[in-house]
């Protein structure tokens, strides 16, 4: 393998591990030749650049008696052998991504191999074998054909020596519908029914996470094979997901309370990285609990921007407020649950009446809201969240995601900065949901009670952060 290029030689120069890289280079050179080196500008999901060593080459790959050859990229980051490499399948003009579980429309590849990547021992080498491997049971890619057939069947008259380019792979237009949901039990199944209710999806994952104490409810799904629903164990499978909903809990036995929660902050650690680097362009709906600082965990540990990281939060007594007001109130105007799911839950009222379209302004209390919102507020008081209840709520939300609706959910998401909020914390406030994420409503002057409610949720929950292992 030739690394001696000023190109090369330059940006392998950068690596935080040089030395072990060029070992690692070698490796991959004696056992896959055709691996070609090269370098050049990778373009990250946040618009971020950076010069990286790429690998360029054919996998062969036996299917139906015949070799074909399949032209891959893998660019080493910086990081190189301690961290993954991002690996791309790179189709010429005469093929077609065929979009599966270990590929996603862009041709992004994901194995179990790269999310449980552990060096030394993971490889390139071993991840190249197993990428061959996958591809002989489901060839990702399929040679053009009328009507863009993409049937594995007439799969692949591909020459045995494809000249290599450096071009990019093809992207689809149409955005599939996908949801993946993650964490079995009563929630995550309540998820997953909710959302065939209400939404219109194309794909529905559904992935039972080891470590999770509400595992066990995929096993009927399994049985009665509902049409759109596949059932997992890999978190690979969630790849390209439109939103992704976790519902995992993790409880441990320990006495303390932030030991409590700990267990499910070490447990997100393990899961919601992958599923933001599989799914760069989701947006993530949290329901574990504690549901505000989980998905604050969540936003920290993904990575992705605040705006498509939220809580499912106050979004269902939100729903059950404004229902009263509407039907036993005779009051027809939305209305929404803020701050902390607690004690400190704050009712406020819309500016704008149910049948108006557009969005709605929050009303500050008043003295002829108020009296009509404490009314409604005492009358909900006794409706639990129960986990079906919990999924149709997140059902609505990932309704509005899918559809672009616009329409506007108290959802847990980053406060700082609304209603003078200095500190990074995360509460229920009214958002307008889309096919981006959230847009907050602009904050408004509350009165003297709701505010220190408000003050004491920032505090306390800003507290417990603070004693968290991230």
């Amino acid at each position: 393998m030739d690394l001696s290029s000023d190109k090369i030689h330059k940006i392998l120069s950068k690596y935080k591990f040089h030395d072990v890289a060029i070992e690692e280079l070698q490796k991959i050179h004696r056992i896959f030749p055709d691996m070609i080196p090269s370098s050049g500008t990778y373009t990250f999901t946040d618009s971020t650049q950076k010069d990286l060593l790429k690998l360029i080459g054919n996998l062969a790959v036996q299917y139906g008696g015949r070799t074909y050859n399949f032209p891959v990229q893998l660019w080493l980051l910086d990081s190189f052998p301690f961290t993954p490499p991002i690996c791309l399948l790179r189709p010429t003009a005469n093929m077609v991504i065929r979009e599966g579980k270990h590929v996603d429309a862009r041709g992004r590849i994901f194995l179990p191999g790269l999310q449980n990547w552990d060096y030394p021992k993971s490889s390139v080498v071993g991840l190249l074998r197993e990428m061959t491997a996958k591809f002989e049971e489901d060839p990702p890619l399929s040679s053009k054909a009328p009507a863009d057939s993409q049937n594995p069947e007439d799969l692949l008259n591909f020459v045995t020596n494809l000249q290599i380019n450096d071009g990019g792979s093809r992207h689809h237009d149409k955005r599939v519908n996908k949801v993946s949901v993650i964490g079995g039990g009563d929630l995550g199944m309540a998820s997953v029914m909710s959302i065939l209710s209400k939404c219109k999806v194309d794909k529905l994952v559904f992935i039972d996470v080891a470590d999770s104490s509400t595992r066990g409810g995929s096993t009927d799904l399994e049985i009665f094979q509902l049409p759109n629903v596949g059932v997992f164990r890999d978190l690979s499978a969630s790849a390209g997901s439109r939103v992704v909903v976790v519902t995992a809990n993790a409880w441990s036995s320990e006495q303390s309370y932030v030991s409590v929660v700990q267990t499910n902050v070490d447990m997100y650690r393990g899961i919601v990285p992958h599923l933001a680097r599989l799914s760069p362009d989701a947006v993530m709906i949290i329901a574990s609990q504690p549901v505000d600082i989980m998905a604050h965990v969540a936003w920290r540990q993904s990575a992705l921007p605040p705006t498509r990281v939220i809580g499912a939060g106050c979004n269902l007594d939100s729903e059950r407020l404004s229902h009263i007001l509407d039907i036993n109130l005779n009051t027809h105007k939305q209305a929404w649950v803020i701050g902390e799911l607690s004690d400190n839950k704050i009712p406020v009222m819309s500016n704008a009446g149910l049948s108006l379209g557009g969005q709605s302004d929050i009303a500050p209390g008043s003295s002829s809201t108020k009296p009509v919102l404490d009314r409604a507020f005492e009358m909900m008081k006794n409706r639990g969240q129960r986990s079906w209840s919990v999924g149709l709520s997140i059902a609505d939300i990932t309704n509005s995601i899918l559809t672009d609706k616009n329409k506007v959910h108290s959802v847990s998401t980053l406060a700082q900065g609304w209603c003078g909020i200095g500190t990074e914390v995360f509460l229920s406030l009214p958002c307008s949901m889309g096919s981006n994420g959230s847009t907050r409503l602009a904050g408004v002057t509350l009165g003297s009670e709701e505010d220190a409610k408000l003050r004491n949720s920032v505090t306390s929950l800003s507290n417990l952060m603070g004693q968290l292992r991230m």
